[in-house]
């Protein structure tokens, strides 16, 4: 059964990316606070102001204002762009190469540093040298085998760390010193200071496009064999059961309690709490699905759109409405982490007795005595 949890909004129109320049693709986002930057894969970044604006009914709407764009002087596509946002510096890889760009001007940064060799790359959000001028940087060479760590700050680049894998590495995450990566057959977490890895399960790269993604502090979320979507610890262990995903995932995003995931057809929404399918959402020719900062970002090749969720409040209300007692309930005691005590106890005091209206109006007279209590 469904719950309208996501609501699919346009953010930036092909038009106002490309004209009538069909040839132009969207290669990579990426959002921090209002700004929204997109390279593209004639080597251009774009900068837009993104405004929210809600209308008396309660409809949400995005604005995108184009700030500026700026080509790189390659033949190549901007392959993942990354904000550090306490430097003003925006991260672009292009042509193997990782170069820092102000964040506002897209200019270079003068003294000319960057990152050569990575095939991809990955920000700390949970960095280990406490240095709030600096930021730590994983990325996978094209030297085989091998990850390096660098430090990232506001005009140089330092080397850290070289670690070297026992199989290619082809999707990494970071959390202090944990890697979790996906090798060529398996998936690993491996701890760069000190050396020690860890098997998780068995994973062919070749057949599927791998996941991992770090979803909060020593967690990962990866795409698992049998289209699961498994939960991982920098233990090596599993604290939620896996969510059930169709076999061709393409990009998975969290946004509690729920997690999102992108195949060639749909974006699915299931519930971190009970595992649960809640909400599908028809969805074409989508290959980008990412989160920043709690915004769940989509893209086609030639737009780009935001999955606004639904106040949990209204959602809880929606299930209480369709007699859905225990989804309702499981969903409030998630919702306490996002909403202030004091309003949570007031809202879920709320709640417990509506379900036990509906529990006595249904004759389950013990249930609701429970819910009364």
């Amino acid at each position: 059964m469904s719950v309208k949890a996501f609501k699919l909004v346009s953010a930036v129109e092909r038009e106002m990316l490309m004209g009538d320049k069909n040839y132009i693709n969207i290669e990579c986002i990426e959002c921090c606070g209002k700004n929204l930057y997109i390279g593209t894969n004639d080597c251009f970044i774009y900068h837009f102001l993104l405004d929210e604006k809600i209308s008396t009914a309660g409809k949400i709407t995005f604005a995108a204002t184009k700030q500026l764009h700026k080509y790189l002087g390659l033949k190549k596509p901007v392959s993942e762009l990354k904000a550090a946002s306490a430097l003003t510096r925006l991260l672009v890889l292009c042509d193997n190469t990782i170069t820092l760009v102000n964040m506002m001007n897209l200019e270079p940064v003068p003294t000319g540093a960057r990152i050569k060799g990575a095939v991809t790359f990955t920000l700390n959000e949970n960095p280990v040298s406490g240095d709030p001028f600096c930021v730590e940087v994983c990325i996978i060479s094209v030297k085989r085998r091998t990850i390096q760590v660098y430090m990232v700050f506001e005009d140089r680049v330092q080397i850290v760390k070289e670690v070297f894998t026992p199989e290619q590495p082809c999707a990494v995450a970071i959390d202090g010193y944990y890697l979790c990566l996906a090798l060529t057959t398996q998936y690993i977490i491996l701890n760069y200071n000190t050396g020690v890895s860890q098997d998780l399960f068995p994973y062919c790269s070749d057949e599927k496009r791998p996941i991992v993604k770090r979803i909060g502090r020593q967690e990962f979320l990866l795409a698992g064999p049998g289209g699961l979507g498994m939960f991982a610890t920098v233990d090596g262990i599993s604290q939620r059961a896996p969510v059930h995903w169709s076999e061709n995932v393409i990009g998975a995003a969290l946004c509690f309690p729920y997690v999102v995931a992108l195949d060639d057809e749909f974006i699915t929404v299931h519930s971190m709490l009970d595992q649960q399918q809640k909400q599908t959402l028809p969805f074409k020719e989508g290959h980008i699905l990412q989160d920043f900062e709690g915004k769940v970002i989509v893209a086609t090749n030639k737009g780009v759109y935001i999955l606004v969720p639904l106040p949990l409040e209204k959602q809880i209300q929606d299930l209480l409405a369709s007699h859905r007692v225990e989804e309702a309930l499981v969903l409030a005691k998630g919702a306490r982490r996002n909403i202030p005590k004091e309003k949570f106890q007031v809202m879920y005091q709320r709640i417990l007795q509506q379900a036990g209206f509906i529990q006595f109006a249904q004759l389950q007279f013990l249930e609701a005595k429970e819910l009364f209590r």
